[in-house]
């Protein structure tokens, strides 16, 4: 069985001093790289997904609800939308950016980009590359690309537990891989939201153990 490592939105925005800050999130970056040190061997592909907000529509409010809206945060090419720097990326192969014009919530809402280009000079010209550019209009999706190298298993981590680990984890479902969710790797955002989507994913047939509990495969 080959499997993935799917890290979700442990961005800037979403880690303390960030526009929506989750409570962990700093410290999660931290403890991400630790284990990515231990046991990125284990894995056939380690991924990432962020939000790379552009024109998010109704997703972007000045009085949220933080339910279905929510103030301003990950704005493409900004600080904030960036990966938090106590992550280590050098496992990471392939990022997918997500919500450019939507709310995106799903990881497997997600097409391949790459953000670090954003700002460089490219071509004879020496044309900077803006955010919307690092996303080119043929690339594959998160299912796609997992599908090409024949994955058929994903780990689960990052922020938040109870909004886009929750959307990825049950997209990753859907789309029938078999799926585990480290709870000692997610921080999320309301204990009681956590716990009802903690059912919520066993009853989709999710596996919720902690890093200590996952076998080698």
């Amino acid at each position: 069985m080959a499997q993935a490592l799917i890290i979700v939105d442990v961005q800037h925005d979403f880690c303390e001093g960030g526009a929506l800050a989750v409570e962990g999130g700093a410290r999660l970056s931290a403890e991400l790289s630790e284990f990515l040190e231990d046991h990125h061997a284990e894995f056939d592909a380690v991924v990432s997904t962020q939000d790379w907000h552009m024109d998010p529509g109704g997703h972007f409010s000045t009085e949220p609800d933080f339910e279905h809206t929510w103030p301003v945060h990950c704005l493409a090419g900004s600080p904030g939308a960036e990966l938090h720097e106590d992550l280590d990326t050098d496992y990471v192969q392939a990022r997918f950016l997500k919500g450019l014009y939507d709310d995106g919530y799903s990881g497997f809402e997600g097409r391949l980009g790459d953000p670090e280009r954003v700002g460089i000079l490219e071509g004879e010209k020496g044309i900077k590359v803006e955010p919307e550019d690092v996303v080119s209009p043929d690339a594959p999706d998160l299912d796609s690309w997992l599908q090409e190298r024949e994955i058929d298993s994903v780990v689960i981590v990052g922020i938040a537990t109870d909004h886009c680990v929750r959307a990825t984890a049950l997209d990753a479902a859907e789309n029938d891989y078999a799926v585990r969710v480290l709870t000692d790797l997610t921080v999320g955002v309301n204990q009681q939201k956590i716990e009802q989507t903690y059912q919520e994913l066993r009853e989709a047939g999710i596996e919720l153990l902690t890093s200590d509990e996952l076998p080698a495969d």
